[in-house]
């Protein structure tokens, strides 16, 4: 019979959202209360096994953490340990640190590690295992686009988020007669434009699965105000683009494994519509803020769940797999099916779907089916 483990790691890589300290809690209270086992925290996520920056979770450590945003042990996403960012001079130079970042996990008498992250966390997670750490995933991100799970912690809190600075818009919007654009995050993924959009009764939302037609865009807003309605509210994702076109590139980051930061598209098409309708528009990009804040109670509840079944997981020596939600129940899903995968929005999503009935603009011209518009 194999050997109860009898210390494991936690860390949280890449972007912060709400619902890593959920699961940090879960992690360490289900460890001591349920197995007597230590837990100990890397510092900002993969960065703390490179560099060996640890520290000792007990149950007092995790105390009223539950509801606070963030994570306590801080996260990176610039900390792959295959393309380590290591300072050569006046230079960051990309380094393979895996084979320290081994030693250190065994130099610590760890029996496995729990990574928490998203898609670039558990792509790192999988090269690792190669080899021979034993890691469980717990899947995270406010975007939702995490292979294998049907849905990520952090994104219910963001899509709270988001809806409200929505519903908020409207009335301005209303005052002043505008076309008012709300840029939200999401990277290739628009579950938080579309689910923000749908919530808040956005009249226009552009996505990145479905590129834009800017004729029909600008359609849908004159027919509005053919109609009496002197405004519209267009909600859009961040890594949207016109048919034909490209996305917007706010910035790059040199030192990190995705170097692209999108954002600004939402000015764009504020330009273009004000010189097509000849009526005003205002841009609010949300930005970080999205990320911020309390978790959501159900975010609460899925992460501790995962966090729970993640040290099951540990104990039953599931490793190289990631905790995942299908329908109501947990499953141990592979890691090497989730690692480099995204999860976007199908064609055919029911959200698509009631959307489109309810005369949400996604748009796509109506002259010819969702299908063939976005292959030509």
């Amino acid at each position: 019979m194999p050997r109860t483990p009898k210390r494991i790691g936690v860390l949280t890589g890449g972007g912060d959202c709400p619902g890593l300290n959920a699961v940090i809690r879960a992690v360490v209270r289900t460890a001591d209360i349920d197995y007597n086992t230590e837990v100990v925290g890397f510092i900002d996520g993969y960065e703390g096994l490179v560099e060996n920056h640890h520290r000792l979770l007990e149950q007092r450590d995790v105390s009223g953490i539950l509801s606070t945003g963030g994570t306590i042990l801080g996260t990176s996403n610039r900390a792959d340990p295959f393309n380590f960012p290591v300072l050569q001079g006046e230079e960051y130079v990309k380094m393979d640190m895996s084979s320290q970042a081994v030693r250190n996990f065994e130099s610590l008498g760890l029996d496995a590690l729990i990574a928490i992250g998203g898609d670039g966390t558990m792509a790192a997670s999988q090269d690792m295992i190669q080899l021979g750490v034993p890691i469980v995933g717990v899947p995270k991100t406010i975007d939702n686009d995490l292979y294998g799970t049907d849905v990520t912690f952090g994104f219910d809190s963001a899509l709270i988020t988001a809806t409200d600075a929505v519903d908020k818009i409207h009335t301005t919007a209303q005052a002043h007669h505008r076309i008012m654009i709300v840029e939200v995050m999401g990277r290739n993924a628009g579950w938080l434009a579309l689910g923000a959009g749908m919530a808040g009764g956005g009249d226009i939302v552009l996505i990145p699965e479905i590129p834009y037609d800017i004729d029909t865009v600008v359609e849908t807003v004159r027919l509005r105000s053919s109609l009496g309605k002197t405004f519209s509210i267009v909600v859009i994702g961040e890594g949207a683009r016109p048919k034909g076109g490209e996305v917007v590139v706010k910035r790059r980051v040199a030192n990190s494994p995705d170097a692209i930061r999108l954002g600004g598209i939402s000015h764009q098409l504020a330009a273009q519509l004000e010189g097509l309708t000849n009526i005003e528009c205002r841009v609010t990009i949300l930005g970080h803020l999205v990320r911020g804040g309390a978790p959501s109670p159900f975010d609460r509840i899925l992460a501790t769940r995962y966090g729970a079944e993640s040290v099951h997981m540990v104990m039953r020596g599931e490793f190289g797999r990631m905790v995942g939600l299908h329908g109501r129940d947990l499953e141990a899903v592979s890691m090497a099916e989730v690692a480099g995968k995204q999860r976007q929005i199908s064609l055919d999503h029911e959200w698509i779907k009631v959307a489109l009935s309810m005369g949400t603009c996604l748009g796509n011209p109506s002259s010819v089916t969702l299908d063939e518009y976005v292959k030509v």
